[in-house]
C-alpha cells in the first residue's frame, strides 16, 4: 500500500486512515520506539500523570491503537476501570495480546471517535495519545469527549504539534519530512503511511489553536510543551 489519507481537519479520511493503520499494525510499536528514540515513553508518563491526577474511577482512551497508553494508565491506576476505543480491529487485537501478556485487565472495544458508543457523562477522564490529529473533524471529536465526560471530568490530549520556528524546529521538520518516511517505509513496508504521519503533524493546529478549540467546546484548558516542543500535552477540565 502506498496511498495515504488526506491530512488536516474536515477531511473525508476515516476509511483511508483505518486501512493505513491496519496495514502497519504489526510493526507499529517497534516503529514508535525507533522513530522517537524511546522518548515517547516519557511523554506518555507525563500525560498519564495529568490524566490520573483527579483519581478517576472510569477512564476512556480514545484512538487507543495498540493500547500503549491505556496500559500505562492501568499500571498507574490499577483500581480504575480503563477502556480503550479504536476503529482499527488489527490494532485492538495487538493491544489485547499485550494486555494478556502483562496480566492487565482493560477492555478494548471497536468504536468511532466522532460517535463514541458510550452514554453521556459516563467517564471521569478521557485521553487521546497521538491519535487526535487523525480525526476527520477536531471540533466534533472534542464535542464527543465533552459529552461522555462527567461534570468535573478531565480530557488529556498528547499530540505532536507542528515544529516551531527556529533551528531546532527546522531540524525536526527535516527529520520528519525526509528521514522518518525512509525509516518507517523500510521497516513497515508502507512508505505512504510514513509520509502521511509527518504531513499530518505539519497540518495539525499549533498548541494555542488547539487550546482555543477546547475552550470553544467548554473546557477550561492549559497546555505544556515537551522535549523542546516536539510533543504537547493539552488538559481540558469540564467545569
Amino acid at each position: 500500500m502506498t496511498n495515504r489519507p488526506p491530512v488536516g481537519d474536515r477531511q473525508d479520511k476515516a476509511q483511508d486512515v483505518r486501512d493505513m493503520f491496519a496495514s502497519i499494525a504489526p510493526r507499529y510499536d517497534l516503529l514508535n520506539r525507533v522513530l522517537s528514540l524511546g522518548v515517547d515513553r516519557g511523554w506518555r508518563r507525563a500525560a498519564a500523570q495529568e490524566a490520573l491526577a483527579l483519581t478517576p474511577r472510569r477512564v476512556l482512551d480514545v484512538a487507543t491503537g495498540t493500547a500503549d497508553f491505556a496500559l500505562e494508565l492501568k499500571v498507574r491506576a490499577p483500581g480504575a476501570e480503563v477502556i480503550g476505543s479504536d476503529f482499527v480491529p488489527q490494532m485492538l487485537d495487538l493491544g489485547r495480546e499485550k494486555a494478556r501478556a502483562r496480566h492487565l485487565d482493560i477492555r478494548l472495544e471497536e468504536g468511532d471517535a466522532l460517535d463514541l458508543p458510550y452514554p453521556d457523562g459516563h467517564f471521569d477522564t478521557v485521553t487521546c495519545a497521538f491519535g487526535f490529529r487523525n480525526f476527520a473533524d477536531y471540533a466534533r471529536g472534542l464535542e464527543e469527549f465533552w459529552r461522555v465526560l462527567a461534570p468535573g471530568g478531565r480530557a488529556v490530549i498528547l499530540e505532536f504539534p507542528p515544529p516551531r520556528p527556529g533551528l531546532l524546529g527546522s531540524a525536526f521538520r527535516v527529520y520528519f519530512q525526509h528521514v522518518l518516511p525512509r525509516i518507517g517505509g523500510l521497516i513497515s513496508g508502507n512508505a505512504g503511511a510514513y509520509t502521511y504521519l509527518p504531513e499530518s503533524v505539519l497540518a495539525f493546529p499549533p498548541p494555542e489553536a488547539l487550546a482555543q478549540l477546547m475552550r470553544a467546546t467548554g473546557f477550561r484548558t492549559r497546555h505544556r510543551l515537551l522535549t523542546f516542543g516536539i510533543a504537547a500535552i493539552h488538559v481540558g477540565d469540564k467545569t
